[in-house]
């Protein structure tokens, strides 16, 4: 559950588009640094200027990306409410990932860090572009921004932030705390349609140059399979 090692740039190809971005409050030169990325790997990019929230009711998008502000709020409820876009792709911008978390219910998939460099773009969309076009493929990790809550052996209890999900397990990013490899742990964490999910877990790695580590679900522990239906339903989308 390491992070994308993918090369910041793509090969470039002629691909035809085949997914819609919706951008929503943004301007130049963010606006067209986005675009251009996006295009890299086969999205066109709409920038919602008038009704965003009403045009994210009617019109079908594969991904939205939408400025930390007054109307991230409604944006992301109008498409996660919608029957066209609830499994909707959302990026946020300009936010922190603490502001991420206050809108988690929404299902934030990834955050682009501002100021915007171009190399950090093109990763951040080529990570997530399998589940923009929904080329998904069995074992695939699903970027989501939620908090996990960390019941450690040892008696701890550690907060963390989500990174990726998948069936078998989730990679993650902690503060100051520090979890231990083969350390077992049993997670909470929601994930929109699944407001409460528990499972147990070991950590299989850590990365402590930027506090990341993986746990991989107990196979035991029956309540993974709700978490399995949940990735399941996202490849469904």
């Amino acid at each position: 559950m390491d992070g994308p090692s993918a090369a910041a740039t793509p090969n470039l190809t002629n691909k035809k588009t085949s997914a819609r971005v919706a951008l929503v409050d943004l301007e130049d030169p963010t606006r067209s640094l986005l675009a251009e990325c996006f295009r890299q790997f086969g999205m066109e990019t709409k920038f919602l200027e008038m009704d965003a929230v009403g045009r994210l009711q009617k019109e079908k998008f594969e991904a939205c990306v939408v400025r930390m502000g007054p109307l991230a709020q409604p944006v992301m409820e109008s498409a996660r409410t919608s029957p066209s876009n609830k499994r909707i792709v959302l990026y946020s911008i300009g936010g922190t990932v603490q502001e991420a978390l206050k809108h988690s219910k929404y299902g934030i998939n990834a955050v682009f860090q501002e100021p915007l460099e171009r190399p950090a773009v093109l990763k951040l969309v080529r990570s997530t572009q399998m589940l923009v076009l929904h080329e998904l493929r069995r074992y695939i990790r699903i970027p989501i921004i939620t908090e996990v809550s960390l019941a450690v052996a040892d008696g701890r209890r550690v907060k963390a932030t989500s990174i990726e999900i998948s069936s078998g397990g989730m990679s993650m990013r902690t503060g100051n705390e520090t979890v231990a490899a083969g350390q077992s742990v049993e997670l909470s964490f929601s994930l929109l349609t699944l407001p409460k999910a528990a499972v147990r877990g070991t950590v299989t790695w850590k990365n402590p140059t930027n506090h990341t580590f993986g746990v991989h679900f107990d196979k035991t522990d029956e309540r993974r399979l709700r978490i399995k239906e949940w990735v399941e339903g996202c490849m469904e989308g």
